[in-house]
């Protein structure tokens, strides 16, 4: 193993594993840890759901991950998190950075969420959203993890006793293993890394190549490859995306409540497609439950693709946790959709959809499936995966999207990737 990926949400692992096939690297997704061993592959990504526990709980999930992928010779241990930089008020980036420094023996890494494909800049230490700043965009709003400074060096610093500074993209662009020296000879242990383009990922990827540890969104990911592979570690395969054939019916499921996933439950909704909507407060009071949506939509399944979603706008949000509490609400919502993701693959379904890391997180806990293969990306950083179903063994299809990811029209581009008609 070259690589292995210590990812803090489902969605964030598939982003990342997308980016390492996408050059070539055959990657194995495994679904926390497992008993009996890590398969065998160039990258292993381990998928945890770590961005919003306690952060003790995390730090120790990590380092459980840690161990498996070092028993199983990863040359480079990689810590994924989100594009947006987030997880919870305490922050859980900057304690399962420090855990993994302290178990690796490193005194140094970098920090970069940059996704410039996804619109996702880091300029003079602050993260970008298209044209606006983090604490300008819609994930102040974000119903669990809400980001209301864009200054990185500083959000970091708030999470860790080590000392935080800044790569710049000037340095990086001109000596960056020298600015790099220089950081270390200062004491800095944890470097906030500027990225505007691709060119500077793979720059990225060029000089933090040898590091024991990286800590990034799925962006870096791209320019190690193609550095692993100068050194004479690996070569790249042509099939490294390549997944079996599935039929059946298909669906789509949405808990996310980001802008993004908001405006693409409108279009599929505005194109006259099959849609029903779940209500946390029925849910609650029991005048909904999955058994009920279930006889709504499996009539329909065999006609065409359906979509079931939570998905708001954050004032019904609020609204709702207001009443039910912010946990109570995210649960209740989260266990229903892998209720129905069950009914759905029981029913016969063989490619779903899934918006939001906590309902991915939720629905292939609930299917029970130990590992993903992952496919060509349906966009940047959101690919088609493969699993085998418990029991029969029979291959599902799986396309797990971050909220914050894809076009207006991404269930539809999906669903057509995978062969559905529409």
């Amino acid at each position: 193993m070259i690589l292995g990926v210590i990812a803090d949400d489902f969605t964030g692992a598939t982003d990342v594993a997308s980016m390492l096939v996408r050059a070539g690297m055959p990657t194995v997704q495994v679904l926390g840890v497992p008993e009996g061993g890590l398969p065998a592959a160039d990258a292993v990504v381990i998928a945890l759901k770590t961005r919003t526990i306690p952060s003790h709980e995390a730090v120790a999930q990590s380092l459980q991950a840690l161990a498996a992928l070092r028993a199983a010779g990863a040359r480079q241990i990689y810590f994924k998190y989100c594009s947006t930089f987030d997880s919870t008020a305490e922050g859980n980036i900057g304690p399962v950075t420090d855990a993994l420094m302290q178990a690796l023996g490193t005194d140094f890494t970098i920090a970069c969420p940059a996704f410039p494909e996804n619109g996702r800049t880091v300029f003079r230490g602050h993260l970008f959203v298209g044209d606006q700043l983090l604490s300008d965009s819609g994930m102040k709003h974000h119903p669990l993890t809400p980001m209301t400074d864009a200054n990185l060096v500083r959000v970091l610093q708030a999470q860790t006793a080590q000392k935080v500074d800044l790569l710049r993209v000037d340095a990086l662009r001109s000596d960056a293993a020298t600015r790099i020296g220089q950081l270390r000879a200062d004491g800095v242990r944890i470097a906030v890394a500027d990225a505007i383009d691709n060119s500077d990922l793979l720059a990225l990827g060029e000089v933090c190549a040898e590091l024991p540890l990286i800590t990034a969104g799925s962006g870096v990911a791209l320019g190690l490859p193609p550095a692993y592979q100068r050194r004479g570690w690996w070569a790249p395969s042509d099939n490294a995306a390549s997944l079996s054939a599935v039929q059946g019916p298909a669906a789509v499921l949405s808990g996310s409540c980001s802008q993004a996933t908001n405006a693409q439950v409108t279009r599929w909704i505005a194109d006259g497609r099959t849609a029903t909507a779940l209500d946390p407060l029925a849910l609650h009071r029991g005048e909904q439950s999955a058994e009920t949506l279930l006889a709504q939509v499996l009539p329909l399944l065999p006609q065409g693709p359906v979509l079931l979603y939570a998905t708001a706008e954050p004032e019904r949000v609020k609204a709702v946790q207001a009443e039910l509490g912010v946990e109570a609400a995210g649960a209740l919502v989260e266990n229903t959709l892998a209720a129905l993701a069950r009914g759905l693959v029981e029913a016969g379904a063989r490619r779903l959809v899934v918006a939001g890391g906590e309902t991915s997180g939720a629905v292939v806990q609930a299917l029970g499936v130990p590992q993903l293969h992952i496919g060509a990306p349906i966009c940047p950083g959101v690919p088609w995966t493969e699993a085998a179903l418990p029991g029969s063994g029979e291959p599902m299809w799986l396309a797990l999207k971050s909220g914050n990811f894809g076009g207006v029209d991404f269930f539809a581009d999906a669903l057509r990737d995978a062969g559905v008609t529409l």
